[in-house]
């Protein structure tokens, strides 16, 4: 089909907006009320931050045990948010909890406890998802679909749903792990074939796409011709659908094993990123209306949880156990760095990344595609298996690893 046959579709992404304003103004602190933050991309507008500290590390704050799990943190008006499980065994063995801690001390303000399995399946099992704050309420999902809306002050249950037994959608292999996004007035959730929207103030449906099995990534807000739309990367194929209605404007089929597509797509302009793991690779793709064009497809970047960062024509993630730079144009690689293991990362907006090993050290390091630029590191959790995006916001990073050893330590400027 030629260029002037062809309908082009203008998508922007909020995450854009960081992007073109890096290192033109410093911000002294933001908070991180959701998945990937405000911008759903990984990237905070803090800058402000001291990024070289010495070899013993950031001077710790402190540190909490939340329970087994993967979820990361939030952070909102001073409050840290939490998940985690309690384990196998003891007396109070199989319980979720969902923690709200001060995020300048520490201390406990609440906690919200529930039934529910560790479910271990070739990993420690425990909690996948990430609470979000919205407002005055907080929203968490249980790998078994427990669905709750919470008073962010208190921890009391304002509505709760189950996505199997109330809203009859399927418990994927590897258990729900995608994180709510809200929009408006909607919950939207990565479930079934192309995602449901429910009312944010009781859970009641407003739209799904089918009761199918789902992906494991966190719905990707963007616009596109004037309409809100958010980008689903469903159990095989990675979609566009668009808000008000739930209508599916694209769909593009991505083989990956295990049907496990975990990382959240990333969008730039009209183009589209996905990657997973299992040797199956990445691939960008181009779209236009209905429309998707497959621009390059390679094993160059294999994100088996994680979410890669786009920064400035590259994309900075970790090739299983690989810390890898590739050139977003031609999917290319820049440099590789072995010494992370299979690690997460964010970033600030002025380019430095925030990092953190699958063994739990700390690594700092300017997003350079022409070399891995380490500024500073350290080891800041005990030695054990840390897949969990570290969180840096308003002068302090938070971390943890599977065995819920959570620590918050000081990079304010």
């Amino acid at each position: 089909m030629s260029t002037s046959s062809r309908r082009i579709s203008t998508f922007t992404i909020i995450s854009v907006a960081v992007v073109l304003f890096a290192n033109s103004v410093v911000v002294h602190g933001a908070d991180w009320p959701i998945y990937r933050g405000p911008q759903h991309n990984g990237i905070t507008s803090e800058t402000d931050w001291v990024a070289d500290f010495p070899a013993t590390g950031p001077t710790q704050l402190w540190k909490k045990s939340i329970g087994i799990g993967f979820s990361t943190m939030t952070i909102s008006d001073g409050r840290v948010y939490a998940m985690g499980n309690s384990g196998k065994s003891g007396p109070n063995a199989n319980q979720d909890t969902v923690f709200c801690f001060d995020a300048n001390t520490g201390k406990e303000i609440w906690k919200h406890t529930y039934s529910c399995p560790l479910e271990p399946k070739y990993y420690e099992g425990g909690t996948l998802s990430t609470p979000i704050v919205d407002g005055k309420v907080v929203y968490s999902i249980s790998k078994m679909g427990h669905l709750f809306c919470l008073d962010a002050a208190t921890g009391s249950v304002t509505w709760q749903k189950n996505m199997n037994k109330d809203l009859g959608f399927k418990l994927p292999t590897w258990h729900f792990s995608g994180s709510p996004l809200v929009v408006g007035n909607m919950l939207i959730l990565n479930l079934g074939d192309a995602g449901v929207a429910l009312n944010k103030t009781n859970g009641n449906a407003i739209w799904d796409n089918g009761k199918g099995i789902c992906g494991y990534a966190t719905p990707v807000p963007y616009t596109m011709e004037g309409q809100k739309c958010v980008a689903i990367f469903g159990a095989s194929h990675i979609m566009g659908v668009r808000i008000s209605d739930g209508k599916l404007l694209w769909k593009s089929f991505f083989e990956n094993k295990h049907k496990v597509s975990a990382a959240d797509p990333i969008i730039v302009g009209n183009e589209v990123f996905v990657s997973n793991g299992y040797n199956y690779g990445c691939a960008k793709y181009k779209v236009n209306g209905s429309n998707v064009e497959t621009l390059w497809k390679n094993k160059n970047m294999r994100n088996q949880m994680n979410c890669s960062m786009y920064w400035k024509g590259y994309l900075y993630g970790f090739d299983e156990t690989k810390l890898t730079c590739l050139d977003f144009k031609d999917g290319s690689i820049k440099w590789t760095e072995g010494s992370l293991g299979k690690g997460a990362l964010m970033m600030s907006a002025d380019g430095r990344m925030i990092i953190i090993s699958d063994k739990g050290e700390l690594a700092i390091a300017n997003a350079d595609p022409e070399k891995f630029d380490i500024i500073s590191r350290a080891q800041i959790l005990p030695r054990s298996k840390c897949w969990t995006t570290p969180i840096l916001a308003n002068g302090k990073i938070y971390t943890r690893n599977a065995n819920g050893d959570m620590v918050c330590v000081d990079v304010s400027g």
